[in-house]
């Protein structure tokens, strides 16, 4: 584990593998830590560095500073540790709000993409008020509280089935993360929309999704391929929003053809 100071913050990432490789960036859930990839880097790094870090208050990185978050300022953070691996260009992966900062970094910094891929997420996902009620309780709950209910989302009935821990882990996780920052990005999910952003932006993409999954169902995936120029998504059966924590030898295949 690495540090690097951003806007008066520690922000915590990990930069593995050879530096003649071609560079490969994870962007994880909201809720979640770079720990999502750890199962993936066994196939990953014999083809390329591995970028990884933790969203403002979880994981290893510090709390957020200020009043609002946006995908601007996430995708900033980005290329700042990207800055600090000596890479100009590189290939990009991020699932659900990592999926958001991918979608920022196409309208705004497409020249800087290899590839993207781009897993469980949305031109727009959920409602806005769907995201400021839950920021409102996350903030009034904490997080430990509002992890119970929320864990179960990010997986499908299969993955539960064969790892029965595997809730409870993840309750724990998200609990050690900080109730504002996790409530300030929910309510940047609430603001978020690239309906009319993703046109033209030249960058090989991939979409990818889960039968499963309840938070962006199969539906939204193929609303953003629609208005993002991609095409059909990869639909994984059995797998819920998480598919690097759900079926990560499938998913290691799709991205090793990419970045290879």
């Amino acid at each position: 584990m690495s540090f690097l100071e951003i806007n008066g913050r520690a922000v915590g990432y990990r930069l593995l593998g050879d530096p003649a490789l071609p560079l490969v960036v994870l962007a994880h859930p909201l809720g979640m830590s770079q720990a999502v990839w750890d199962d993936l880097l066994p196939a990953l790094l014999p083809r390329c560095r591995v970028l990884s870090w933790d969203l403002p208050g979880h994981g290893s990185s510090a709390a957020w500073h200020g009043e609002q978050v946006t995908p601007e300022s996430l995708a900033a953070e980005l290329l700042a540790l990207v800055g600090q691996a000596g890479a100009e260009r590189f290939h990009f992966v991020g699932t659900s709000i990592g999926g958001v900062i991918g979608q920022q970094l196409l309208s705004a910094n497409a020249e800087r993409l290899l590839s993207a891929t781009l897993t469980n997420t949305g031109a727009v996902i959920g409602t806005a008020e769907a995201w400021q009620a839950r920021a409102r309780a996350v903030r009034e709950k904490g997080l430990s509280a509002m992890a119970v209910d929320i864990v179960p989302r990010w997986f499908g009935p299969a993955a539960c089935e064969r790892e029965p821990a595997l809730l409870k882990g993840w309750n724990t996780i998200m609990g050690r993360g900080d109730a504002n920052s996790y409530a300030l990005l929910c309510e940047m999910l609430g603001r978020a929309n690239f309906s009319e952003q993703l046109q033209g932006h030249g960058v090989p993409l991939l979409l990818v999704g889960g039968s499963d999954d309840i938070a962006t169902p199969p539906e939204s995936l193929r609303a953003l391929a629609q208005c993002s120029g991609a095409g059909e998504p990869v639909i994984l059966e059995q797998v819920g929003h998480v598919p690097s924590v759900e079926c990560p030898a499938v998913f290691a295949e799709l991205l090793v053809k990419r970045v290879s």
